[in-house]
């Protein structure tokens, strides 16, 4: 058996690469070990089933001459560096040499299909986050009317701070606003943790502030691509203080921005928003005062017609009063003379009648006791002891009292017996 040498085995293959079917194909796969040497950019292209095994792998390559216009173009289009775990959709070429084997030279890159991962990415996390029901918890969080006491976190040397605090500090108002900067990891794979580690030393020290605010100054869309993580976000949506983001640029919306309370533009624009609630309660302070005053000078000025109208009112009012209390006073001094005669008279009339009263009073009392007294008499008459001796009775009396019983007298005792017409001496045996 003839056996073929290795290279004449590779011409081989190199030969059946010339099939059109495996050039300029557009192919989607998942970037592994990418790094660049010598301007050429070296990597794999691999593809996972759902459970995350790889169920094929290709080596490719992007040749100096056109990752550089291909990197500039991808960062530019979705604001990340061309890198390893990314979905990207390239065109390949099989390229076969003899000597270094298989490989797939990538000629272009369709930076819409990374975006489009990258925003399904996002949209998963927000999908997450509304069937948690929690997607909306500090949106519904009630303002403070002046929020002024607020926890700030940032980086303490980044621009977007700096800008923060000037403008709100050095506002055209005056206001007083009372910051603590609470430090954090604003870009890379420390960002998530960093930030959550800020919030949980701001709820420790809740009742000390009115909001938060996170903020961070532009940058490439790559560095913001950190905010949109689930963990993050739910801790945002949670937070018991509301929350304003200022995070990036304009056409950057992060998760943190789609669950704060307020998301604005920048930095500079959640200084702007705070200032303004200030600016607007000053607003209204000043609307009360000028109402206060309006007010004021109107009663000032009701007080003194009233006071003129009492002014001139009051002296007739006196006179007035005066002639009526002058005229009663005549009227009663004339009818004080008729009123006392004719309450003598009634009195003198009472008395006489009083008098002929007391004397019929008299008079009968005087019978009725005459009559009583003649009835008793009778009695008196009836009773009497002599009346009674007059009736043939006798009294025996001892040592002056009335015997009335036998056992009383003793023998010896000296008795008298009284008569109608004498007396007895007698001495018991």
């Amino acid at each position: 058996m003839e056996a073929l040498s290795l290279i004449e085995y590779n011409s081989r293959i190199k030969r059946l690469l010339f099939d059109p079917s495996v050039q300029s194909c557009w192919v989607t796969a998942e970037t592994s070990d990418v790094r660049v040497s010598r301007g050429h950019c070296y990597l794999e292209l691999i593809q996972k089933n759902d459970s995350g095994a790889t169920v094929a792998r290709l080596g490719a390559v992007i040749w100096a001459s056109t990752f550089a216009r291909l990197a500039h173009y991808f960062k530019s289009e979705t604001g990340k560096d061309f890198s390893s775990n990314m979905k990207v959709m390239v065109k390949l070429s099989a390229n076969f040499h003899e000597q270094y084997g298989l490989k797939a030279v990538i000629g272009d890159i369709d930076p819409k299909y990374t975006l489009g991962d990258m925003e399904r990415i996002k949209r998963e996390i927000l999908a997450r986050l509304q069937a948690d029901g929690i997607i909306d918890m500090n949106k519904q969080l009630p303002w403070g009317l002046v929020p002024q006491r607020i926890a700030v976190i940032s980086a303490r040397g980044a621009a977007g701070y700096g800008d923060f605090m000037k403008q709100l500090h050095h506002n055209d108002y005056g206001l007083k606003f009372y910051t603590c900067l609470f430090e954090a990891v604003m870009q890379g794979e420390n960002c998530v943790p960093s930030v959550i580690s800020a919030l949980d030393r701001v709820a420790a020290a809740e009742d000390k502030f009115d909001c938060v605010v996170i903020i961070r100054g532009g940058g490439s869309t790559s560095d913001l691509n950190s905010f949109d993580n689930y963990d993050l976000g739910a801790n945002i949506a949670q937070f018991p203080l509301p929350i304003i983001t200022g995070i990036g640029h304009d056409r950057d919306v992060t998760v943190p921005d789609m669950v704060s309370k307020l998301h604005v533009k920048t930095p500079t624009a959640a200084a702007s928003f705070l200032v303004q609630c200030g600016a607007a309660q000053l607003e209204r302070l000043k609307q009360l005062a000028d109402a206060i005053a309006t007010i004021s000078r109107e009663a000032i000025v009701q007080s003194r017609e009233q006071l003129a109208y009492f002014g001139n009112f009051i002296p007739m009012a006196a006179m007035k009063l005066i002639e009526t209390s002058r005229l009663q006073l005549n009227s009663y001094t004339q009818s004080i003379p008729m009123v006392l005669n004719s309450r003598l008279s009634n009195e003198r009339m009472g008395l006489r009648h009083a008098q002929e009263s007391i004397k019929s009073a008299v008079a009968s009392a005087m019978e009725r006791h005459r009559l009583q007294l003649d009835s008793l008499t009778d009695k008196v008459q009836l009773l009497s002891p002599q009346n009674t001796l007059n009736r043939g009775y006798s009294l025996t009396t001892l040592n002056g009292h009335v015997v009335t019983s036998a056992s009383t007298i003793n023998p010896g005792d000296r008795l008298e017996t009284i008569f109608k017409d004498g007396k007895l001496t007698s001495v018991v045996e």
